[in-house]
């Protein structure tokens, strides 16, 4: 697929990710990613907002009913994905800065383990900078034990293992009975989670994610393949290795106007988690759903799927429905995939979500850059951030 760039000692071997996960250590088996948590002003109304637009479901809460004295955290769930909203409950601290600091963003990407406090050893001996010591909480369900690290920004992972528990979440919480359940809109799993971070750092941190936690790069974007003619970026594709959990890196790029990743990076005040990523067996309905409940896309050009079929070859939606609802489709050797982004989803101009259906396709849409891009900035324009 033309920009797809390999790993400097796979140059002369064929495109293979099955091969290049194959480069990954396995010192630190993932099994997924277990929840993400975001500290927010307020998790009451904004647990209302996924659950009206996204269509997720109650799960769990704690707060003061539960003997959480400091915080309120409310669990959000659709099929895999496991949202964690926090809002602290008295004046300054860690959450409070974070929230003055980045507004509503990820904290927390939690992964899920077999062995958290090896996960820990493993990751600290490497260099990582500790965030949580193993930790055994409990409850009359059983334990979980977790531990983490920080990775970039303020941005932690945090290593569950949960093999021994049988409770809803985790200790401390109780099961969130709410009468208001939207139906889902389809989504499934986290396909992956992107994070922007400074000028000249993106090697640093995938050096980091390969040292410390054995990911493997999987492609590599340079600003000739992410440019427009104002803004451009570039970015790398880190994997664990069995390519459950994938973190794409973004940094800015020279370019004749501010680039969304700058822009990110001045409202964020530093690196943060940019967008997840969220799968669908069906973007179409998927997306029909969100658009009724709400949400908004970024928009498409119609000229965009002029010569669709000519770029991609044949699919089996109709382009129609497609070019209806803006969404984008991308084609490498595995097969193609398709996938739409939303407008930020908080008022600092900075998280967003993706959605994305694979049909074959293991890449990011590279060939959706350029569309994705221009539409990105049609958005920063009408801020004045352009």
């Amino acid at each position: 697929m033309a920009g797809i760039k390999h790993l400097k000692d796979l140059q002369n071997t064929e495109y293979s990710l099955k091969k290049i996960f194959e480069e990954a250590e396995d010192f630190l088996p993932l099994n997924g990613t277990d929840y993400v948590e975001l500290y927010v002003g307020n998790a009451k109304q904004t647990a209302h907002f996924y659950k009206t637009a996204f269509g997720f479901q109650s799960e769990a809460y704690a707060g003061l009913e539960t003997g959480m004295k400091d915080r309120v955290s409310y669990v959000l769930r659709q099929d895999k994905i496991r949202l964690v909203l926090t809002t602290p409950l008295k004046q300054d601290g860690e959450i409070n800065e974070h929230i003055n600091v980045h507004g509503d963003a990820v904290k927390v990407v939690a992964l899920w383990v077999d062995d958290s406090t090896k996960a820990f050893e493993e990751t600290t001996k490497r260099g990582a900078k500790p965030y949580l010591k193993p930790t055994k909480e409990e409850d009359e369900n059983g334990y979980v034990i977790r531990s983490g690290i920080y990775t970039y920004g303020e941005t932690v992972h945090v290593f569950v293992e949960r093999k021994n528990y049988k409770g809803l979440f985790l200790p401390g919480f109780r099961k969130w009975e709410s009468h208001y359940n939207p139906e889902p809109v389809g989504l499934k799993f986290i396909d992956h989670m992107v994070g922007n971070v400074g000028w000249n750092e993106m090697r640093e941190w995938c050096e980091f994610y390969g040292k410390v936690m054995g990911f493997a790069q999987i492609i590599s974007f340079t600003d000739d393949d992410i440019s427009t003619d104002f803004t451009a970026l570039m970015s790398k594709v880190m994997s664990n290795g069995n390519g459950r959990v994938k973190f794409p890196i973004n940094e800015p790029a020279k370019g004749k106007k501010k680039s969304q990743i700058e822009e990110y990076l001045d409202f964020n005040n530093g690196p943060g988690v940019q967008h997840i990523a969220v799968a669908t067996d069906d973007i179409v309905a998927t997306v029909s759903a969100m658009r009724d409940r709400g949400v908004d896309f970024l928009y498409v050009p119609e000229e965009y799927y002029d010569d669709l079929l000519d770029r991609v070859g044949e699919i089996d939606e109709d382009v129609e429905v497609l070019k209806k609802h803006g969404i984008l489709i991308d084609r490498d050797e595995e097969g193609y995939l398709l996938q739409i982004f939303t407008k930020t989803i908080v008022d600092r101009p900075t998280m967003f979500f993706e959605v994305i259906q694979r049909k074959g396709a293991q890449s990011f849409g590279v060939g959706n850059f350029k569309a994705l891009f221009e539409a990105i900035e049609r958005e920063q324009a009408s801020r004045g951030t352009l």
